[in-house]
């Protein structure tokens, strides 16, 4: 054993024997997992900004939906399925309804566009609905 040892001594010690220590991988490996922790806390804010995003922009696309389909249909009033369908052959007001039931829920009552922002773990149906305004209405989302 101490002559395997010795002959890896000098091997190495002339150059033959490349390769990193046992410390040299674990330091490597503890910057990179400190680094992916700082990278994790600086991102973990996003997700609540883009579920606000996303509320903001399915909002102003139903409003014009709902606007528009008011508009060519005269004492109409909207709904999901009307929007979503084609009532005629021309196309859909839009393609599909928007969904995102960890954050935000939208609909339709007597015409007027409705937002709850749903609390964590809550599934549609039993959150609080309330007019739909325009971009603050979204302000609750998380």
């Amino acid at each position: 054993m101490i002559s395997t040892y010795q002959r890896l001594k000098r091997q190495r010690d002339a150059g033959e024997i490349d390769g990193f220590t046992l410390i040299e991988l674990l330091i490597v490996i503890v910057v990179l997992g400190i680094l992916a922790a700082v990278v994790i806390f600086a991102l973990g804010g996003i997700t609540g900004k883009s579920a606000i995003a996303a509320c903001q922009a399915d909002g102003a696309t139903v409003s014009t939906a709902i606007a528009t389909f008011n508009a060519q249909n005269n004492g109409t009033n909207a709904t999901a399925a009307l929007l979503t369908t084609t009532p005629s052959a021309t196309q859909p007001y839009i393609q599909s309804w928007p969904n995102n039931l960890p954050h935000y829920a939208f609909e339709i009552t007597s015409g007027a566009l409705e937002v709850s922002v749903l609390p964590a773990g809550i599934v549609t149906g039993t959150g609080v609905y309330a007019a739909y305004t325009g971009p603050t209405s979204c302000s609750g989302v998380s």
